[in-house]
């Protein structure tokens, strides 16, 4: 359970760090087709076919691209975090 919510966490705070850096003018050309694929990838139809496997897929890929996703930003998009999000 412990490690669930470890990657709970880490999954919440790499989300924040992509919306701040999709709201970035400065923000790489690539972020914004990569998070429509994600985000597609995440509600494809075919978890409906098989629920299982959908949510055992989606609970390990999902937040194994995300986390690279926020790994291959910038380092200044990465750091720049809202003061809200640093709380």
């Amino acid at each position: 359970m412990k490690r669930i919510a470890l990657l709970w966490n880490v999954v919440k705070g790499d989300a924040r760090v992509l919306w701040h850096a999709l709201r970035q003018p400065e923000r790489p050309v690539w972020l914004v087709p990569a998070t429509a694929l994600l985000a597609l990838y995440a509600l494809d139809p075919f978890n409906i076919a098989l629920p299982l496997a959908g949510v055992v897929d989606d609970g390990i890929i999902v937040p194994l691209m995300l986390h690279l996703i926020v790994r291959c930003l910038p380092v200044h998009l990465r750091q720049s975090q809202p003061r809200s999000a640093r709380a």
